[in-house]
């Protein structure tokens, strides 16, 4: 009796590729002797090991970008339907540090408190103890009232949680000396588990919520108390939750703070964690979006990161869209003709106006460095309104309206769209493997291939490839100079805008003095980040921008884009081995000739993430600029006394003028070419490498095996059937 065989799913199809590469591969180990194994088989065996283990879907890595209390763990818990998991900002505060959540296979809820090493604390307690002495030296010179939630208040917060009362009178060597009022585990990692949610989130709730000044001042007298000094060495939080519909296997929230972080290594991960991120919300309440211009600041870093990282598609997520007084909106409205009866209808009427605004000035604000067809500027939705809490109680709006439901199939669909073409590589070089196979157990000749000047035809097919890489790069090359020119004219009002102040000093020197610290990047919670660097090169990235975006777009490019040059060298590999299959009716050299097609692809897959990697080239400009002037930043971070603060502006007003005329901004374009050549070089290199290598183990026919490979008919067949369902798809 014949049945239909059932369709594969995408998971079946990967589960049972892995298990017959797994089959293949225990049967050529078992079957050959690996004492005196020939390159070819050892080859086919390296490349089944390396995909078997090998994860068909790389990590989704979506970022809640926002400063703290603009909703983004009430939003995270909404996602996954858990109302109380992360702990959210209340009349405490939550730690800034970096929490990544994301789903595993395990039964429990647990989480990872990575802590500081001993020498980034050591960095860090310095420049805590340098920031309040000369806060205090400042009031002793003339009175000044205090700041509530300064950096300076922060820094007293920190000292005070780990040393006790009156840490911030105490100097560095004796704090060194001193020993903390709570333990800190040898491993800087703090593994904690629970069986329910609310069990985890009861542990994680002490050690990211930071203490009141009351609590910072005695002593620890039981272990939950104890736990809440920690928070200062608090590097990055990581929480895996159960398999869940919520979020899709190989997904990764990121809740990253706005600003970034004053301690250099929490801060280099907010920069890693931002160019990681494949999709970026910036997190804004409907309050701030309205009012203040946060959100506008970080939805440009984000702009930055869709530049230079991996981020494909940003996001505006607008949040608690139910805070509203319905009297109030009534008088403030515009549209007076049309009554507003209920807290529902200004509500919706209120988020449609916001999308309507926002998305314009987010498109505005991408037309200025994106081509026109852009992906991302024809999407249907740049803007989510959002309420976490009517998602919970609906009294005024509905759980759909709350569009909670609405981010959940936008997740979805970004996940299946990233699982679906990853698959397709994985199935494909899978079924390559199969080709290789088949090609060793096959008694044809090459001969002919190898008469058609396929060789040949690929080394001038590659040089035709460099030259387009070449024109492609040198687009660069007229905005790069005009850049130059502008930041040569603006430098001075760069650092004016940033550095300067017009109505006195009092406060400002400490944020100068931590500016010059850290090599001109300066990050806090309660002060706009500053990047002396980044201000300087910004007339080049002005310049720049348009063009860079069209050279390495990751969607549908044109004939000036990086990714077509590769397609079109894929294109006439791919003919050129049409060509040679019609010449030869030879099922065996069929056989090879597909296998050295699947393997190109591979390569150029391979290539397309690299590039994707290689996107630091971005930030190239503002980093060269930065080197250059780390030398005047050490000076001036060493200057103190009488009108500390004008010295340290002059020193460092004087040396990038100097900087400029020695040729600063030359040398930062001279970078970006250099990596770009870097790029260049190792796309081309990679190519002759490891095509190479495919002709060395598939054409020629010279070297006959030595070896009886195993029966691999069924698994061959098995994967052959996977390979072509999933292209039918």
């Amino acid at each position: 009796m014949s049945h239909k065989r059932p369709e594969f799913s995408d998971g079946n199809m990967e589960s049972r590729i892995r298990k017959v590469l797994n089959t293949m591969y225990e049967k050529l180990t078992n079957s050959l002797s690996q004492d005196n194994i020939s390159k070819k088989i050892k080859y086919l065996q390296n490349r089944l090991l390396t995909l078997k283990i090998k994860s068909s879907l790389d990590p989704i890595y979506i970022g809640l970008f926002g400063s703290t209390g603009a909703g983004k763990s009430s939003l995270f818990n909404a996602i996954i339907d858990q109302q109380f998991f992360l702990p959210v900002s209340g009349n405490q505060a939550c730690t800034s540090c970096i929490v990544q959540v994301s789903s595993s296979q395990s039964k429990n809820y647990e989480a990872k408190i990575h802590l500081l090493s001993l020498q980034e604390w050591k960095e860090e307690l310095k420049n805590l103890v340098e920031l309040v002495q000369k806060a205090r030296e400042e009031e002793e010179e003339e009175e000044e009232e205090e700041e509530e939630e300064d950096d300076v208040g922060e820094a007293v917060q920190k000292l005070r949680a780990l040393y006790g009362r009156d840490a911030e009178t105490r100097s560095y060597e004796d704090l060194l000396r001193a020993k903390p009022l709570v333990n800190i585990p040898a491993l800087n990692c703090i593994p904690l588990r629970g069986a329910q949610a609310k069990e985890l989130s009861d542990k994680l709730d002490p050690y990211i919520r930071s203490q009141s000044n009351k609590d910072e001042e005695e002593p620890a007298l039981d272990e939950e108390k104890a736990k809440m000094r920690l928070w200062p060495l608090i590097k990055y939080v990581e929480v895996t939750i159960p398999k869940s519909d919520m979020i899709p296997e190989g997904v990764v929230f990121m809740d990253i703070p706005g600003t970034g972080d004053y301690n250099s290594k929490r801060d280099e991960m907010w920069k890693e964690s931002i160019n990681k991120c494949s999709v970026i919300w910036v997190i804004s309440d409907i309050e701030r979006v309205l009012g203040d211009k946060v959100h506008e600041v970080l939805l440009t870093q984000s702009i930055k990161a869709y530049q230079g990282g991996m981020c494909s598609d940003i996001a505006l997520v607008v949040t608690k869209s139910d805070k509203l007084e319905l009297e109030e909106y009534r008088r403030e409205r515009k549209e007076k003709n049309k009554p507003v009866e209920t807290e529902h209808d200004a509500i919706l009427e209120r988020n449609t106006i916001v999308k309507g605004k926002k998305s314009d000035g987010m498109k505005k604000k991408l037309r200025r460095i994106l081509p026109s067809d852009s992906e991302i500027l024809n999407k249907a939705d740049l803007v989510y309104t959002v309420s976490a809490k009517e998602y919970w109680r609906e009294k005024y709006i509905t759980k759909e309206e709350s569009e909670i439901p609405k981010l959940r199939e936008y997740i979805r669909k970004i996940c299946l769209k990233e699982k679906e073409k990853l698959l397709m590589d994985y199935v494909a070089e899978a079924f390559s493997i199969v080709l290789l196979a088949k090609n060793f157990s096959s008694t044809g000749d090459m001969d002919h291939c190898q008469q058609s000047g396929l060789e040949d035809f690929v080394k001038d097919k590659i040089g035709a490839l460099e030259k387009e890489i070449e024109k492609c790069f040198a687009q660069l090359e007229p905005p790069l100079n005009e850049g130059v020119k502008k930041a040569r004219l603006s430098h001075q009002d760069a650092f004016s805008r940033l550095l300067t102040r017009d109505t006195g000093y009092r406060g400002f020197h400490r944020i100068l003095k931590a500016v010059c610290q850290k090599n001109g990047v300066y990050a806090s919670r309660n002060v706009a980040r500053i990047d002396l660097n980044g201000a300087l090169a910004q007339p080049i990235y002005d310049k720049i921008d348009p063009m860079f975006a069209n050279i390495f777009r990751i969607q549908k490019g044109t004939r000036a884009s990086l990714k077509p040059c590769l397609d079109m060298f894929k294109d006439s590999m791919q003919e050129k081995i049409g060509e040679v299959v019609k010449k030869r009716q030879v099922t065996s050299d069929h056989c090879k000739l597909n296998f050295f097609t699947g393997e190109t692809n591979h390569i150029l897959r391979t290539i397309e993430k690299e590039i994707l990697k290689k996107m630091a080239i971005y930030a190239s400009l503002s980093l060269s600029i930065q080197s250059d002037l780390k030398p005047y930043y050490e000076e001036a971070a060493k200057i103190h006394g009488l009108r500390s603060c004008q010295r340290m502006q002059n020193t460092l007003r004087e040396s990038i003028e100097k900087k400029t005329e020695d040729g600063m901004f030359e040398t930062a374009k001279k970078e970006m070419n250099r990596q770009l050549q870097e790029l260049k070089d190792y796309i081309v290199t990679k190519l002759q490498t490891d095509i190479s290598s495919i002709f060395q183990f598939a054409l020629p026919h010279q070297e006959k095996l030595t070896e009886k490979l195993p029966d691999l008919q069924n698994e061959c067949q098995e994967i052959e059937r996977i390979h072509k369902t999933l292209q039918g798809k």
